[in-house]
């Protein structure tokens, strides 16, 4: 296993990170077999491990506090906040009232007194942002917290961030979180050079894109009811069979033929892509069961020839997405009742 600084805060962490949001409802419900694979990840060399308050409601950080008995101080442990933990209007946000109580719910859960790098999950539209930069700041100077850090903001808001944190005297954002892989790849163009500017650094999930760089699918129709493709679907209430994921498909089975012209799986192919990039730091990576973790273990130190970054650049071009459109990550503002005005 590699390693390299997260930013310049002069920790090191693992280029896999450890993915839990498989753990529990949303994926591998076998809680001491979820264990036993962040146990296995850890032996292997991963030092780094991420987890959110809202996977599956909470219980996902109750196994990884499960398994990281004993083991707590060897960790680079992760965790974010945002997303709704309950029927209450407020449980949920970057409001100071909610990240207070929402960092002390995942400290209970996690079994630590301490956060290594504490996430806004997505930025919030309707808080200042002066107002969660305080809350975080308070929650540093009392030991709750390491570092912090966000996921999927755009440029413009991680500058104004580090615009705050100047002209208030708060820490700094050291990180940011955001999807990336062959068929996404919008970060390159302005997050990745902002991030790079402020000396942050950036940990990426779904390498996979959500299962399309599987290697299992040549249709949609072998997408499996179970799969995590189908579950995401469902979640955002989206049909697998429409224009653009046909283009996905289209894009992935020449992706297949590049993988087995050079004798690699496809989604080693993809997990290693994504390690490329100079300025991605660690990658998640979210197996549900050990033969997964298994498998994908088994490129943690792939290297990709230039011949084929090219031939992959020239099916997904740098800088874009193959499909540009994501409404598990598009802002508030592309909504139809933020868009019109009406009278």
């Amino acid at each position: 296993m590699k390693y390299r600084m997260l930013g310049r805060t002069g920790v090191s962490v693992s280029r896999y990170c450890l993915g839990t949001m498989m753990f529990g409802l949303m994926g591998n419900r076998d809680h001491d077999e979820c264990v036993r694979i962040m146990h296995k990840a850890l032996d292997s060399g991963i030092n780094f491990v991420d987890t959110a308050d809202a996977y599956s409601g909470g219980e996902c950080e109750e196994i990884v506090g499960k398994a990281l008995a004993g083991r707590r101080d060897d960790i680079i442990l992760a965790t974010k906040v945002f997303h709704p933990m309950g029927a209450d209007r407020n449980m949920k946000g970057n409001s100071r009232r909610w990240i207070t109580r929402a960092l002390d719910d995942s400290l209970r859960r996690l079994n630590t007194d301490y956060i290594d790098l504490y996430q806004l999950h997505r930025f919030d539209e309707t808080v200042d942002i002066e107002e969660s930069m305080g809350a975080l700041d308070d929650a540093v100077r009392a030991g709750k917290i390491r570092t912090i850090g966000h996921s999927m903001w755009p440029a413009e808001r991680i500058v104004e961030a580090h615009w705050t944190a100047d002209r208030m005297g708060y820490n700094r954002f050291r990180c940011e979180q955001a999807s990336y892989s062959i068929l996404k790849r919008r970060i390159e163009r302005s997050v990745l050079p902002t991030c790079d500017r402020y000396g942050m650094g950036v940990i990426t999930y779904s390498p996979l894109a959500g299962s399309w760089l599987s290697g299992r699918y040549r249709t949609v129709g072998d997408v499996p009811e179970s799969s995590r493709l189908n579950l995401m679907a469902k979640r955002w209430g989206l049909e697998l069979d429409t224009p653009a994921n046909r283009a996905r498909l289209e894009a992935v089975l020449a992706l297949q033929d590049l993988a087995d012209e050079a004798g690699i799986p496809l989604a080693h192919m993809a997990t290693a892509w994504a390690m490329e990039h100079p300025q991605i730091t660690s990658v998640i990576i979210g197996p549900r069961t050990m033969e997964q973790l298994d498998d994908l273990l088994e490129c943690a130190d792939l290297r990709l020839d230039p011949a084929l970054l090219d031939a992959i650049d020239a099916i997904a071009a740098p800088g874009t997405d193959v499909v540009e459109e994501d409404p598990s990550v598009d802002p508030p503002s592309l909504l139809a009742r933020n868009r019109r005005s009406y009278r």
